[in-house]
């Protein structure tokens, strides 16, 4: 299997296209639900497909300690052991072990850390992260990177530089190694907020011709216009036939003003992590369903929305299962607030195809900086 991607059409810098992998099709732009320990929390693999979601993400760094990657491996990959049969991405855990804090020491060769579970020591290096990937065997799998989340420009300079050295040597064993035909392995921009560092990033990793790339270090505590600035900075220097990942960002209006700047694909834990405390994405932000103003609320979360969910139950209901921490209450939130961003991305892609892309941006920014927003 080739991995290539598709451009099928354009408006501005955003982006339709589709990229093809050994499990299925992924018609970009796309969001991936996460999936930690090869789990989207609270929803089987069969409501992952009835929402429509194309891809989800697992991690490297949590799947190594438990249950291990050589277990996943021995039982047929990831694919099987969590009986999804779509595509897979993996991240390359070092955006975990770099933030253990403490618990971690960095040098050129690679990482030292101690497990948050029991204090065991461990240690990733390039070539151990994708061979941790290997076993797990993810469709797309991510070079190991280090993330600059400090703010002064020599610390980030150096991240950059490791960072390039790690991309150069996960591309070497990857080749070497791995399978590329059935695993993609994509490099990570670094270069935090300074964007002559994030272009000597993407001019780097570019020469080395990796099948796709993608923008880390962003939602990490950067104000949004610095985001912005750092996209419109890095994205349109990467290549057009190949797709861009924007790592660890899910926010709605964040996704539309991303897929403007050519962003591909996404991932981020928000929508299941907002269903576990009780609340619901809307297009006019987020709904708090713990409110007494649901207490005998007789509507749906969003009226003009499909899913499960929606067509079938109340605020009333929902706010009554969340107060009664009944695990019922977690899965239909996280049921919709899935299908919200898949449906987004999915309307999104559709507007880019017919050329409408920049009318709905708009509408739907106007909706979501609106002051007359729903009872939230």
């Amino acid at each position: 299997m080739t991995f290539t991607y598709e451009l099928r059409a354009v408006v501005g810098q955003a982006r339709a296209g589709v990229f093809h992998t050994p499990h299925g099709d992924l018609l970009t732009p796309v969001f991936a639900p996460v999936g930690t320990q090869a789990t989207v929390k609270s929803l089987q693999p069969r409501d992952l497909h009835d929402i429509g979601v194309s891809l989800v993400l697992a991690n490297t760094y949590h799947l190594y300690l438990r249950p291990g990657d050589e277990l996943v491996r021995d039982l047929g990959g990831l694919h099987q052991f969590m009986q999804w049969d779509g595509p897979i991405l993996t991240d390359s855990g070092g955006f975990q072990v770099f933030s253990l804090g403490e618990l971690r020491k960095i040098d050129d060769d690679g990482v030292t850390f101690r497990s948050h579970h029991d204090g065991s020591t461990h240690r990733f290096t390039p070539e151990k992260s994708v061979q941790i990937q290997h076993h797990l065997g993810a469709d797309i799998i991510m070079a190991f990177d280090e993330c600059p989340i400090p703010t002064e420009r020599s610390l980030v300079e150096i991240a950059v530089e490791r960072t390039h050295d790690w991309a150069r040597r996960c591309l070497d064993y990857h080749l070497k190694s791995g399978s590329p035909s059935q695993q993609a392995l994509f490099g990570i921009v670094q270069g935090g907020v300074f964007e002559d560092l994030r272009a000597h990033s993407v001019k780097t990793l570019v020469s080395m011709n990796f099948p796709g790339y993608a923008v880390g270090g962003l939602a990490v505590g950067e104000t949004k216009s610095e985001m912005y600035a750092t996209l419109d900075a890095c994205v349109p220097l990467l290549p057009p036939n190949k797709p861009r990942y924007l790592m660890g960002v899910g926010m709605a209006d964040d996704l539309v003003e991303a897929v403007a700047r050519g962003v591909d694909i996404f991932d981020c834990v928000m929508p299941t992590r907002e269903a576990r405390h009780g609340a619901a994405l809307t297009r006019f932000g987020r709904l708090n369903i713990r409110k007494q103003q649901y207490t005998r609320d007789p509507n749906p979360i969003d009226e003009h929305c499909g899913c499960y969910c929606c067509t079938h139950f109340t605020r009333a209901y929902l706010r009554h299962l969340v107060r009664a921490k009944e695990i019922l209450g977690t899965v239909l939130l996280t049921i919709h607030n899935v299908h919200f961003l898949v449906t987004l991305m999915r309307e999104i892609r559709n507007s880019i195809l017919n050329g409408t892309f920049l009318a709905l941006k708009d509408a739907f920014l106007t909706d979501w900086h609106s002051t007359e927003k729903l009872a939230l």
